[in-house]
């Protein structure tokens, strides 16, 4: 299985794209592609630059990493309650090129954050938007306090919220499987 997997933030450190990394690790027997947003900055979308300088490479090759893929994870940085500016970017401008933007592939939703509410704001945005149109059930997950419940080397700490993510990412998978 292909699974892309990627945070949904500019931030060299980030620890959303190391969540995503690490739930694309429970993917039995799976080829992961972990990207970087920072391999996909465009000029601001605006319609004007569009028509002036067309659609940028870098969208098209965000979109073929997708149409590679049979599931894909992001987890999501809260940046003011809602997406990542460089997030909202890349959605943007790959919306542009076809009405489906991620191909109904099966997807996993997460956010982390070091405070208490683990991004469950923005988790709740992506995923409203996100799974509008997508025939898929598309599991969410948060977790709060990402350096009180995450461990670099084992993952989730905390067992209940262990137990929940691996229900939830064994759904991901089967989705992927049928």
């Amino acid at each position: 299985m292909k699974i892309v997997a990627f945070g949904a933030s500019s931030s060299k450190n980030s620890i959303n794209k190391e969540f995503a990394h690490y739930a694309a690790k429970q993917i039995n027997n799976s080829d992961i592609n972990l990207i970087d947003l920072n391999d996909f900055e465009m000029p601001i979308f605006s319609v004007d630059v569009e028509k002036k300088k067309g659609i940028p490479e870098q969208a098209f090759n965000f979109k073929s990493i997708i149409k590679e893929a049979d599931g894909i994870i992001i987890s999501f940085a809260e940046h003011n309650g809602v997406y990542t500016a460089a997030f909202k970017n890349v959605f943007d401008w790959i919306s542009r090129i076809e009405k489906i933007v991620w191909y109904n592939r099966p997807m996993f939703l997460l956010s982390t954050s070091d405070g208490s509410r683990g991004g469950i704001t923005v988790l709740e945005i992506a995923h409203n938007r996100i799974s509008r149109g997508n025939p898929n059930i598309i599991p969410k997950f948060s977790l709060p306090n990402f350096y009180q419940n995450f461990n670099h080397k084992t993952g989730i700490t905390d067992q209940k919220l262990k137990k929940e993510f691996d229900k939830l990412i064994r759904i991901f998978e089967k989705n992927i499987l049928e």
